[in-house]
């Protein structure tokens, strides 16, 4: 059995009968069971007033009903809003607010909660999702992905990932986390199995190992810092996870050495480098890394467009993207839409902000940002929304927070610097618990430092490389 993106509906199938549709932290359901499911959390929120077009915000983690209200939504035509608990209660606030969601179910209760809102459609028609990420100007900016681009995405992972029949992807990332549509939307579409690893069941690494072996994972889908992460573990190995022939990337700049230890641990698999950003559904470039490309590129390539999309580099270095899996627009930013999206040969286009360069076969190299957009462990953060967050402590009275990059150009982590008011230390003594309260953990900087003065540039603005560069020295002053 599959999911049908188009018909929004359940296709029987005669491949692996029987199969686990999810397998969450919680309990298992086949595939049969999960369609029932579905069934029963759609009536129930068409009781609640869900209809085509009306939003619903579901908040959770990694159990399975997480993946039964997602595709409840697929089935009424009603868009879902993914929001991990890594959120803090706020910002679900904040996100349904800034949707006019009338519900929020909330995954661990199964339950639907009513907010103030009444149940109307939104104004963009035929949506499958809006993923909610960092805004420069402090709030939370809403990404708007329709069907058709969810469907390219499946047809592209079928024709060309070489996945096998009835794929079963290894999940971790959150699911406010766009990397974790090619699992949900992978397992639809192919008929495959959705493997739920919360972030307690990674953290016993004996636990989690012995997860993926025993259902059978073969699609490995993450960020390369958490595939570095389990290297760390000299256990981690085809020899023990025979079944997982496939390393699929996205969200970060995939280090070469990493593939290489990936290959040496894991002969038999292959290993997908992919590029993109939230607004183009997950992702818009595709290329295998194998030992030709290794010797031949370092920083590696992110591969070549996908089908029936165009990819190039403007004048000035950045890379922009052209298809019918480019965002239908940033919800309520008629301004901000303005700046990035654009309509070109009948296709949506989008100013990614990445700095690239392209090669005469069309092969596409990702250079970094022309921004203050980061990148940490996968998530996508806007320093400035950070400031915001800072900015509003108590004594605080000017902030900047600064990313630490590793030698390989990847962010290690964030600091922050305040000029704040006299005695803001003692203001501050809690000051990440207070931070946790408007944004969630990975934004949250592991110093905070106090100086009288921030250093700007020839234009006015906050140096953050300067910043970085006087903490680097200070530190190794130390």
């Amino acid at each position: 059995m599959r999911f049908d993106i188009d018909s929004r509906d359940f296709v029987e199938r005669a491949v692996a009968p029987g199969r686990p549709a999810v397998i969450g932290s919680d309990r298992i359901l086949e595939w049969q069971e999960f369609r029932r499911a579905v069934g029963r959390w759609v009536a129930e929120a068409r009781g609640a007033g869900v209809g085509p077009d009306v939003p619903v915000v579901i908040y959770g983690h990694k159990e399975a009903e997480f993946p039964v209200a997602m595709v409840g939504c697929l089935s009424l035509g009603a868009p879902f809003v993914p929001v991990d608990l890594i959120y803090p209660e706020e910002r679900l606030q904040r996100i349904a607010a800034i949707i006019r969601a009338p519900l929020i179910y909330r995954t661990a209760q199964q339950a639907f909660h009513k907010l103030g809102h009444k149940p109307e459609s939104m104004h963009e028609k035929g949506l499958a999702y809006v993923m909610f990420t960092s805004g420069s100007t402090g709030e939370p900016k809403g990404v708007q992905i329709g069907r058709e681009g969810v469907t390219g995405l499946v047809e592209w992972m079928r024709d060309c990932f070489e996945l096998g029949t009835a794929p079963v992807f290894m999940n971790q990332a959150p699911f406010s986390f766009d990397l974790s549509m090619y699992e949900v939307f992978g397992f639809l579409g192919l008929g495959g199995t959705l493997l739920l690893n919360s972030r307690e069941q990674v953290a016993d690494a004996d636990g989690y190992q012995a997860r993926l072996r025993e259902h059978g994972t073969t699609a490995w889908v993450s960020t390369p810092s958490f595939a570095h992460q389990q290297l760390l573990d000299k256990r981690f190995d085809g020899a023990r996870l025979p079944s997982l022939t496939t390393f699929l990337f996205c969200g970060e700049t995939l280090p070469s050495k990493l593939v290489r230890r990936l290959r040496e641990r894991f002969p038999a698999a292959r290993v997908l480098n992919t590029y993109g950003p939230t607004e183009a559904t997950v992702a818009t470039t595709w290329a295998f890394i194998d030992d030709a490309v290794l010797d031949a590129h370092d920083p590696l390539p992110v591969g070549y467009a996908k089908p029936g999309s165009i990819v190039r580099v403007d004048e000035a270095g950045e890379i922009v993207i052209l298809g019918p899996h480019v965002m239908r627009g940033y919800l309520n930013s008629p301004q901000l839409n303005q700046e990035k999206l654009f309509t070109q040969q009948g296709l949506r286009g989008f100013r990614t902000g990445d700095v690239g360069e392209m090669g005469e076969d069309g092969l596409l190299f990702c250079r970094g940002r022309r921004d203050d957009q980061i990148k940490l462990n996968g998530y996508r953060i806007e320093l400035q929304e950070v400031d915001t967050a800072l900015q509003k402590l108590p004594g605080v009275l000017r902030s900047a927070v600064v990313a630490l990059h590793r030698p390989d150009g990847s962010v290690a982590r964030l600091v922050a610097y305040i000029v704040g008011s006299p005695g803001v230390r003692d203001r501050l003594s809690g000051w990440k618990g207070l931070l946790a309260k408007s944004i969630p953990q990975y934004m949250i900087p592991s110093e905070l430092l106090e100086t009288g003065d921030l250093q700007v540039s020839a234009n006015g603005k906050i140096d953050r490389k300067a910043l970085e560069k006087a903490y680097l020295e200070q530190t190794r002053g130390h």
